[in-house]
């Protein structure tokens, strides 16, 4: 059986999704289950038992500090060696996304992955064109944001959990191997022109500012995550490409503009969800 952890979040269910379109045996971990799932809560160790499992999909559990993330990825993949789990497939970071805010969290956790004596693959994700999209911010008379002309090659969330999807119901055939799953490159001036508005860079301390002062919710570590992938794509940074997306899917990778250019008209105030 494949188990899928984080499977209430968008990776996690569109990958246990992409598994049962596929006929796979699959179920989610959560640690809010749905029905059908188990309960995993990486921080309560009690809750990690993984028998019976044979592929189990680590969906990064990126949403908290660095220690925090590390330490919650090491007590899965020990229950995972522990239980019998047959392989680990692990969603991480794109390779050009080194000097990002949150990627020692990924880095030092694909050690763990390779380390932990459980035959593995590691996806090693594009940033999602959703996000890119919902990070423009509306002003009066168009878009914002720091990005200025860098571009990102970003893929669609749908197809990075087919990916997931493929990998985990044939993990043999991508045994040890390291995937770099990225779109095309597009820019924030793109996403304006499909949207018929003009777009306005803005400095990368300003949306600091913003971040800090005017975006309530954020966590503390979310405001340095997000100026790191803001100077990322806007010094050139993020646009580096590869095929390794399309060869898993076996097909051309969803227009990542299309996605971003939806996600960034959605956000729009008064836009109808």
């Amino acid at each position: 059986m494949i188990l899928v952890t984080g499977a209430n979040g968008s990776l996690g269910s569109a990958t246990l999704a992409a598994l049962r379109a596929r006929g796979a045996a699959a179920t989610g971990g959560s640690r809010t289950p749905g029905e059908g799932m188990r309960r995993l809560d990486f921080d309560d160790h009690a809750s990690l038992g993984l028998t019976g499992v044979s592929t189990l999909v680590l969906i990064s559990a990126g949403y908290a500090e660095d220690d925090q993330v590390v330490e919650r990825h090491a007590a899965v993949l020990d229950a995972a060696a522990r239980d019998g789990v047959h392989h680990v497939v692990y969603t991480s970071l794109t390779g050009t996304g080194d000097h990002l805010g949150f990627a020692l969290a990924h880095r030092a956790s694909e050690r763990l992955v390779r380390a932990s004596g459980v035959p593995w693959t590691i996806l090693r994700n594009g940033l999602y064109a959703e996000l890119f999209g919902a990070l423009l911010m509306w002003s009066d008379d168009g878009v914002e944001s720091a990005f200025g002309d860098g571009a990102l090659a970003a893929a669609a969330r749908d197809d990075l959990a087919e990916a997931a999807a493929i990998v985990a119901a044939d993990p043999a055939r991508h045994d040890g191997r390291t995937y770099d799953l990225v779109g095309t490159p597009i820019t924030a001036g793109q996403v304006a022109d499909r949207l018929g508005v003009r777009h306005r860079t803005i400095g990368l301390g300003e949306y600091r500012r913003r971040l800090l002062d005017d975006t309530p919710g954020l966590l503390p570590f979310q405001p340095p995550m997000l100026a790191s992938i803001a100077t990322g794509v806007r010094h050139g940074f993020l646009d580096g490409t590869a095929p390794d997306l399309a060869d898993l899917l076996g097909r051309p990778a969803r227009d990542p503009l299309s996605v971003a250019v939806a996600a960034a008209s959605a956000a729009r105030p008064g836009a109808r969800v």
